[in-house]
């Protein structure tokens, strides 16, 4: 017997009718001779509408209350989902993150898992119950709830098939899988059967939005395959493991974009041992998590240093590093919110020349000006203005002959 960890999304258990047909799935799964443990999301745009409300009643919400608040759409939909399985004869429980043995920092709205405690889950499982676990949620040692943020659910589910040996975590949504680009932008992306782990994080990372990339790195740390699959039709979907062949393909895989980029430049910098240190220090006291960072070339002991953020947080970077840039005598500080990112991912990529070469070929064929590049060993990204991603990724699936394998 077989232990399967399933999670379904928001739009899966939307409402009834879709409770109800994700309850045939688990049952078709629970008959197939498996136990099965459940992660569920809130019911369709629950949360978002938490949200709003909390800021009906307060313009700055309490953060313990909020996650309090936010904790319940999950458990809404845990407990409907349980009693759907009853209605059909099943034996089922519903539990949140709590009791589920989530246990997590006390970082409000972007709590991470520190351990699961999962012997309720094991002994529910024991007694012949399919169990329904409460996504997005977990608790703290003093007992308050916290919540996951972003993709909190995905990294529930890797979480708990880690931690209770799982064969395989299954998660379902409206999307069919990973594809070569996003189909919305680009009709002839074409369905990936399997990925690693390593061009998945690429892809969720930098643009993806069918994973978190907690999640993805959960799954690679303790090797726990991950199907990504659509619950409301029977494609296959695509598999997230260790064993795709790492060998030289010669070719990109995927394309990734972000609309979610931020910039901001502290002009005239003094070059200094400790310059960079004043800078980032804050912003990660603060919580805001920096990606691409590229320093001019001093000149006469003056530089300009730029760094990315995501759009939510660049109004309160500048907060922190305005004052930061007149106290070490920087000349201005600058933001652009009108920018995003497109990306090349692929292993094929490493030891292999002229991948960039191409990229940015391609991209001045377009007349796309490129602000900002960042790299890895099978990732090159390129920071250009948000009204020309779509071209650029339209131009680039095409450039790569990225095609069906």
């Amino acid at each position: 017997m077989a232990l399967i960890v399933q999670k379904y999304g928001g739009s899966s258990v939307a409402n009834a009718e879709r409770i109800n047909n994700v309850a045939k799935r688990i049952a078709r799964t629970r008959d197939e001779g498996n136990q099965v443990v459940v992660v569920v999301s809130a019911m369709g745009d629950t949360t978002d509408e938490l949200i709003q409300l909390a800021y009906q009643i307060s313009e700055k919400p309490d953060n313990r209350e909020l996650d309090v608040l936010l904790s319940t759409g999950e458990v809404v939909s845990s407990t409907l989902l349980a009693m759907a399985l009853h209605s059909m004869g099943y034996p089922a429980i519903s539990l949140t993150g709590a009791q589920a043995g989530i246990r997590t920092d006390s970082t409000y709205s972007r709590a991470r898992i520190l351990k699961v405690e999962s012997k309720r889950v094991t002994k529910e499982l024991e007694k012949g119950n399919i169990v329904i676990v409460a996504g997005f949620q977990g608790i703290t040692d003093e007992m308050d709830i916290t919540t996951l943020g972003r993709g909190g659910s995905d990294t529930t589910a890797v979480a708990l098939a880690a931690s209770l040996g799982a064969k395989v975590c299954q998660i379902y949504s409206d999307v069919e899988g990973v594809y070569s680009a996003d189909p919305h932008l680009v009709p002839e992306a074409y369905h990936l059967a399997e990925i690693h782990y390593e061009e998945m994080l690429e892809l969720a990372t930098y643009g993806a939005k069918v994973m978190h990339p907690r999640a993805v790195e959960l799954g690679e740390l303790f090797n726990i395959p991950v199907l990504v699959a659509s619950s409301f039709t029977e494609t296959p979907g695509t598999l997230i493991h260790g064993g795709v062949s790492m060998e030289v393909r010669n070719k990109v895989r995927s394309i990734a974009h972000n609309l979610d980029v931020g910039k901001i430049t502290v002009v005239g910098v003094p070059d200094r041992p400790g310059i960079a240190a004043s800078i980032f220090g804050p912003l990660a006291k603060a919580g805001i998590s920096v990606d691409t960072i590229v320093q001019n070339a001093s000149i006469q002991g003056i530089t300009d240093l730029t760094f990315t953020v995501v759009k939510s947080d660049l109004a309160k970077s500048m907060e922190v590093v305005e004052p930061i840039a007149k106290s070490i005598g920087a000349r201005e500080c600058a933001s652009d919110d009108k920018l995003g990112a497109v990306s090349i991912i692929g292993t094929g990529m490493q030891n292999t020349p002229g991948f960039a070469a191409r990229m940015f070929s391609t991209l001045s064929e377009k007349n796309i000006n490129i602000q900002l590049i960042t790299t890895s060993e099978i990732r090159i990204t390129c920071i250009i203005d948000e009204a020309e991603v779509k071209d650029a990724v339209r131009a680039l699936h095409r450039a790569f002959e990225i095609e069906e394998e």
